[in-house]
């Protein structure tokens, strides 16, 4: 039987965190004031081409509702002429929601029913092109413990924040392989890792 792949692609600070990465104003949960930190890498051109290998290949997205309602935000309603936009747009879009009766505005968008890590697991039984995760960190965390994540591409910014949401905060145990790793002239790490063992 053939799975799909599950692969997380992440921007984390040296010291973890992975919160509002892109925006000042994109994730001010805990009183976050560093928001917008990895565009301080000016590293746009390397991350992006690392992000593209991955779409041009085919791929679905899975998010988390937070995640999924700022990607809205910042490319539907932000940017809508935007290739990004475009890509997202078109994409067929699954969503994660402790809230039965949420309501995707997104075009091309599943609510995940029950249980976010069985549907999951479903979809990957099913097998098809691979589910591109974005941020979503309680959602990572949770498919961890369950086994269900396959790969992971960490952009490592040369910058510690000393605050906000860390992304393996209370993660399972589990053992990489590095597969690829590139690193950008302005000093982010660009690492793709395959999960060994869960």
């Amino acid at each position: 039987m053939t799975y799909c792949k599950v692969i997380a692609i992440e921007h984390i600070s040296l010291d973890g965190v992975y919160q509002a990465p892109a925006r000042t104003n994109e994730d001010r949960r805990d009183g976050f004031k560093f928001g917008g930190w990895s565009n301080a890498s000016e590293a746009h051109e390397a991350t992006q081409g690392a992000v593209s290998k991955y779409m041009q290949k085919g791929w679905r997205l899975l998010a988390g509702q937070t995640t999924y309602e700022d990607l809205y935000e910042g490319w539907h309603v932000r940017q809508p002429e935007h290739q990004m936009t475009k890509a997202l747009t078109n994409v067929e879009k699954f969503v994660a929601s402790r809230d039965a009766s949420y309501q995707p505005a997104w075009e091309n968008s599943t609510l995940l029913k029950g249980d976010a890590t069985e549907a999951v697991a479903k979809l990957k039984k099913e097998g098809g092109t691979p589910l591109i995760v974005f941020g979503s960190g309680v959602l990572v965390r949770s498919l961890m413990e369950k086994g269900l994540v396959d790969e992971f591409l960490l952009m490592i910014h040369p910058v510690v924040l000393g605050e906000g949401r860390k992304f393996f905060d209370e993660a399972p145990f589990t053992n990489f392989k590095l597969i690829d790793e590139v690193t950008a002239d302005t000093g982010v790490i660009i690492a793709t890792y395959q999960v060994i063992s869960k």
